[in-house]
């Protein structure tokens, strides 16, 4: 891949686990212990070492408590559809595993992996051990875009777990039409979330929205806009004007609830992510355990 950059892989857990036990059929053991979901989530662990040769790893998953989220907005996910039993009842042995790997865990109370990830992103980038290091966020999930930055990438899975798509700052400017990066809280609070149950503005769909922010850059810069009564915000129809003066403290909910913290504490040693060294043999092992013996061969060092 060019030249050899320091990187770090940050696992959205949950997202990666949820997507493999989606995309795959139930593939169960002779012991009838269903691993669709495993065996999956390891097909793109596998894939993306293959891939980046990263010089560190790890991985985030979120917890069953509630989140300062549903304490703010009690409908926070509230439209979701609980995944089945199978799927948490493979998340256990997944953890296993990534710590049989030597990858580290982290989950924190309170928070989503979401915001794990984007405190771990920004920690990474305040670290001055090497002159760089290029951080992957691996997942499922497009909300990650917006930690995308000069020194962020998303590596997102496209249909099931088999195709994938890097994300970069100009791709990211291509799929949202020219918003940043740093604009997707904004969008999502104009257009809503209907995924996680975020409100949003009522009537104000993606183009309207992609249109507001083009031309007023953020959600603070539009209210302050339309209270002065600006030409700018004179510009805007009449509807779409009342609509975002009626829905404002929805609006700044859903900006809350749409953007990603990077301010969760947590007990972070960049040593403690170096990825290479793990015991082989006890891979192999629980690799055997669970009868995933086509991926034996593609574990590195072997």
């Amino acid at each position: 891949m060019g030249n050899k950059k320091n990187r770090f892989i940050i696992i959205d857990g949950n997202a990666v686990l949820h997507r493999a036990y989606h995309a795959l059929p139930p593939l169960t053991t002779k012991k009838g212990i269903l691993v669709n979901a495993i065996y999956g989530f390891l097909l793109v662990f596998l894939k993306a070492i293959r891939e980046f040769q990263p010089d560190f790893i790890a991985a985030t998953f979120d917890l069953p408590a509630p989140t300062f989220r549903h304490l703010k907005f009690k409908a926070y996910k509230a439209t979701r559809i609980k995944a089945p039993d199978e799927f948490y009842q493979q998340m256990p042995k997944l953890k296993e595993i990534l710590r049989a790997f030597n990858v580290p865990i982290f989950e924190k109370e309170g928070f989503e992996a979401d915001d794990l990830i984007g405190t771990l992103a920004k920690i990474i980038q305040k670290k001055q051990v090497f002159p760089e290091i290029e951080t992957i966020i691996l997942s499922g999930d497009l909300d990650m875009l917006q930690l995308v930055d000069k020194k962020t990438k998303v590596y997102a899975l496209k249909k099931g777990i088999k195709e994938t798509i890097l994300y970069n700052r100009n791709k990211v400017l291509e799929r949202y039409q020219g918003l940043k990066p740093s604009q997707l809280p904004d969008f999502k609070a104009l257009k809503g979330d209907p995924s996680d149950n975020i409100p949003g503005v009522p009537g104000i769909g993606e183009k309207t929205a992609i249109k507001i922010l083009k031309e007023f850059r953020s959600l603070e810069n539009l209210y302050q806009e339309l209270e002065r009564k600006s030409e700018k915000a004179k510009k805007l129809k009449t509807k779409v004007k009342e609509i975002l003066i009626q829905s404002k403290d929805q609006a700044f909910l859903s900006k809350v609830l749409a953007t990603i913290r990077t301010d969760a504490e947590i007990d972070f040693m960049l040593k403690r992510c170096q990825w290479g060294k793990y015991d082989k043999k006890k891979i192999v092992k629980l690799f055997k355990d669970l009868e995933f013996y086509t991926l034996i061969p593609r574990l590195p060092g072997l």
